[in-house]
């Protein structure tokens, strides 16, 4: 088997120059450790053309620059829901220059990015619909002043560490970030360092939303809340669009994702989740809270179906 992978010029004109005074294709390939096919194809490529050296330059010209390309792919990670039409569109704001969908589809396939069929929402049973509908007359009557009472909270697993617990307040500038797997980790890591922390800052109206995780619905979970005098807000299964901290974890991954050095370890990451963190304007936090009044006003309206949050 020939080990050969690349034939410069100069060895192309070597093996031309072979063969026309008189070797054959066979013994030519066998020397300089070359296919058969190879050497056959140069061959009748040099008796066509009369060349020896491959051609360069063919092709179109691209219609963007490298760093052009980078603006693009940076738009789409800005804004994870805009289409290639609508980036084209804002390139060509930013640019004068006109491009096309496909362009931009291929400029974001280079830089990692590709098209997902976007999952509207999770299915609801009719048990979900009816606790659903219990849980919104429930709490039809609570103001945007008692929302601002309770903290927001979800676990999901990401990059940074198996589970992640991040809360919403009133105030951003304390974001608890504490890995959890299992209840003693969590009353440890993440209910007394900091939603007691929270409970002793916003008062007997303050109150405790977890996502129904299983290590949250423990004997011994339910028993330190108690203890703290932390009162638990009652949640409906498979509701992510009535979570206000789901906008707000949306809101921080686009401006990690919008950063110019993209984090490359768990370490850098970390770090730039809490810088980003820092910067998410009080205003947002702010806007969720409010919106839970709405949220539930539209749930309502909707028959205890999904809600556009």
């Amino acid at each position: 088997m020939s080990s050969r992978h690349h034939i410069d010029d100069f060895m192309r004109v070597r093996i031309i120059g072979k063969i026309e005074v008189g070797r054959k294709i066979t013994d030519v390939a066998r020397e300089f450790d070359i296919a058969h096919s190879v050497v056959s194809r140069l061959w009748k490529s040099f008796k066509t053309t009369r060349m020896c050296s491959t051609r360069h330059g063919g092709g179109r010209v691209r219609s963007t620059t490298p760093a052009e390309d980078r603006y693009i792919v940076l738009s789409a990670k800005r804004n994870r829901r805009t289409t290639a039409q609508q980036v084209a569109n804002q390139f060509l704001a930013a640019s004068g220059k006109q491009i096309s969908r496909k362009t931009v589809a291929r400029r974001l396939r280079g830089g990692g990015l590709y098209a997902r069929r976007p999952v509207v929402c999770v299915p609801l049973t009719r048990q979900h619909r009816t606790a659903r509908l219990q849980w919104f007359r429930e709490y039809h009557n609570w103001t945007e002043q008692d929302w601002a009472c309770v903290l927001f909270s979800e676990e999901r697993k990401g990059p940074i560490s198996d589970m992640q617990y991040h809360g919403v307040g009133r105030h951003h500038d304390q974001w608890p970030h504490a890995p959890t797997c299992g209840c003693e980790r969590y009353i440890d890591e993440v209910v007394l360092p900091h939603v007691r922390l929270f409970r002793g800052a916003v008062g007997d109206k303050f109150v405790f939303m977890d996502d129904n995780a299983t290590c949250h619905r423990t004997l011994a979970v339910q028993d330190c809340l108690d203890s703290e005098g932390i009162q638990r807000l009652v949640w409906p299964a498979r509701s992510p669009d009535l979570n206000a901290i789901e906008n707000v974890w949306d809101a921080l991954g686009r401006q990690v994702a919008g950063r110019n050095y993209h984090p490359t370890n768990k370490n850098t990451l970390t770090r730039a989740f809490t810088e980003e963190w820092d910067k998410l304007p009080q205003q947002l936090l702010d806007n969720v809270v409010q919106s839970m009044v709405r949220r539930v006003e539209c749930c309502i309206t909707l028959h205890d179906g999904h809600i556009p949050y």
